[in-house]
């Protein structure tokens, strides 16, 4: 006599600022690895698209809208294994002196309080699955300052501190807290959305650099995280092209 059991359910990751990117990678990388992938981002054209080519599913959300925050956990269920906190971003490039508030304020609300915001969210579910995951995406830019840099370094470096911060309150729970810092990753738009969609200054950025990193290789980073046995916590990764030794020291060619 024959016995059916039923087909393993598989386990569920969710990935914010998915809709381009770092984000959409990870997303891809993440499906690979045969999580379900919610794909959350604020375009929804976008994330659609993205979940129907990776079995995943879309939800539009800004991540420092609280209902839109909620409606996501909601779509994520009552169990998740994986958080990626990826959404984030870089307004502006003004020395201290003549900086735009608002742009800082902006970057924070979404760097800080939007990881915040959707960490807080989904800490029941992460908790319900018993071995839990969540990699916060940081940068190089929150372990050292740089001229024209101060509102995105310091967003970041608050990332990197609420990560820090998070494990040492969550170390008796099954939830393990990571932070990938990348360094120099050319993608379509971090760069263009910084400058105001000038699209010279964003090529100036990575002019006479041989072999930037691009978004899958941090992808690949994350999901190597994402898929380390449950005893295994990898605090943080740093992650940059050979081309850069620091910040401030890039080797350009020409």
């Amino acid at each position: 006599m024959s016995v059916e059991t039923a087909p393993r359910t598989r386990r569920t990751a969710v990935v914010t600022g998915a809709s381009s990117g770092i984000g959409a990678a990870t997303a891809r990388a993440l499906a690979a690895s045969g999580f379900r992938v919610v794909c959350a981002a604020r375009r929804a054209d976008r994330v659609a698209a993205l979940a129907a080519e990776i079995d995943g599913v879309a939800v539009a959300c800004d991540v420092t809208d609280a209902d839109q925050v909620a409606a996501l956990a909601e779509a994520a269920g009552e169990v998740v294994h994986v958080l990626v906190n990826n959404a984030g971003g870089a307004f502006g490039s003004d020395p201290v002196e003549s900086a735009d508030a608002e742009q800082w304020k902006a970057m924070y609300d979404v760097n800080v309080i939007g990881l915040l915001r959707v960490t807080q969210a989904l800490l029941p579910a992460l908790r319900a699955s018993g071995d839990a995951v969540v990699v916060n995406v940081g940068s190089t830019a929150g372990r050292v300052a740089y001229e024209g840099g101060g509102g995105y370094t310091a967003a970041k470096h608050g990332t990197k501190v609420v990560t820090e911060t998070l494990r040492l309150e969550l170390v008796a729970e099954p939830i393990r807290i990571s932070e990938i810092a990348p360094g120099m990753v050319h993608t379509p738009e971090f760069s263009l959305v910084r400058f105001g969609g000038d699209q010279e200054k964003a090529d100036q950025v990575y002019a006479g650099v041989r072999n930037p990193l691009v978004a899958e290789d941090v992808a690949d980073a994350i999901a190597w995280v994402a898929t380390r046995p449950s005893h295994v916590n990898i605090d943080q990764l740093v992650i940059r092209p050979r081309a850069q030794a620091a910040q401030h020291k890039v080797h350009r060619e020409g």
